[in-house]
């Protein structure tokens, strides 16, 4: 009689949903195939694949229960047993910090077996990217699972999950079309200021914040080859967004310093002040000879109006792109529930044949 091989699939999570943007790099691996050769050492994994994006650090195991003298990751200790060493390892290959590991356990998830079909399904679908329906998540899914078969840590398991997954979510994405025409606020904000003012490598370009709409407007700079310099309230999380998301960081004493220089100022906060008001900057702007275009994506405003009594200064708000940002976002998210309900139907298939192997 042909033994059933049994198995556990774990997953375990830091996205961009409970870490802040800027300090997620700190749980970035800082050498991929290291963090394989670590993962793959723990007693009881066999298998191992990472997705690692500018949103998000995941990593899913299997651990193979066939063998009697292996601890039963089925039962509560054993699966914590493996939780543990995997944080452990997890804090080896990244640049967590203390203020990390202490809330280690508020900011991981972790979920096992069909709780993770389910997320890798909704994922590669684009449902909990920060931009729903963007391809850009199911390309990074296509290209870990390149990746660890490469390295040789994935296996027959996740092989079959991974590809199982991809084909079903572009099989998803094609007859619902929730890829079709997808937009970021980065987006919409660049297509505005190219408009208004022109975009090309040559501009100087300020990004003012380190959350969810300046990573968007990061993205959107990055794959448009504009290079910009980035800021925030501490060189500490202008240099983590950085790391992850591209630009120059820089000090916000130098920016206010050197306000003048730069062409473009685009300012995505959170902030419940003016980080930019008239005091501040009238006087390094009053010898500027050239035009400043400044965008504030902000909610609240972060940039005083009266900033506009300044020659030369073409100030844009928010509200000129969160209409067809929201516009879009509607559009989406009819979409979503079709994408659910397809979900919900192939997940018990899924499910099924991932006990068959």
């Amino acid at each position: 009689m042909l033994s059933e091989v049994k198995f556990d699939v774990l997953n375990a999570r830091v996205t961009f949903k409970n870490v802040p943007l800027h300090s997620l790099s700190r749980f970035a691996f800082n050498d991929i195939n290291a963090a394989y050769d670590a993962f793959k050492k723990i007693p009881g994994v066999d298998e191992c694949i990472i997705i690692q994006t500018s949103s998000r650090v995941e990593i899913f195991t299997v651990s193979n229960l066939e063998n009697d003298d292996s601890t039963d990751a089925r039962r509560p200790e054993g699966k914590g047993l493996i939780i543990n060493q995997m944080k452990e390892t997890w804090q080896n290959n990244s640049s967590i910090e203390q203020i990390d590991i202490d809330h280690f356990d508020q900011t991981l998830e972790v979920f096992k077996d069909d709780d993770v079909y389910l997320h890798l399904l909704r994922l590669a679908c684009g449902l909990d990217s920060v931009v729903v329906g963007k391809q850009e998540v199911y390309d990074e899914i296509k290209k870990s699972l390149e990746d660890s078969k490469k390295s040789g840590s994935s296996g027959k398991i996740l092989n079959k999950l991974f590809d199982s997954v991809i084909r079903l979510a572009s099989s998803i994405r094609d007859s619902t079309e929730i890829s079709k025409d997808v937009v970021s606020m980065g987006d919409i904000a660049l297509n505005l200021i190219e408009e208004k003012v022109g975009l090309d490598a040559k501009k100087k370009v300020l990004l003012i914040g380190t959350g969810e709409t300046a990573a968007m407007v990061a993205k959107t700079l990055g794959q448009k080859q504009i290079p910009f310099q980035v800021t925030s309230k501490t060189i500490d999380r202008s240099t983590n967004f950085s790391q992850i998301l591209g630009g120059t960081p820089m000090e916000f004493a130098d920016v206010l310093a050197g306000f003048d220089k730069f062409n473009i100022i685009i300012v995505a906060t959170t902030a419940d002040y003016f980080v930019i008001d008239l005091e501040r900057i009238k006087l390094v702007m009053q010898e500027k000879k050239k035009g400043t275009l400044i965008l504030d994506l902000s909610e609240p405003r972060a940039v005083e109006e009266s900033i506009m009594e300044l020659p030369g200064i073409k100030l844009l708000f928010r509200d000129q792109v969160a209409e067809i940002y929201e516009e879009n976002t509607k559009l989406k998210s009819g979409i979503v529930p079709a994408v659910e309900k397809i979900i919900s139907k192939e997940l018990p298939i899924l499910s099924a044949s991932m006990k068959r192997i």
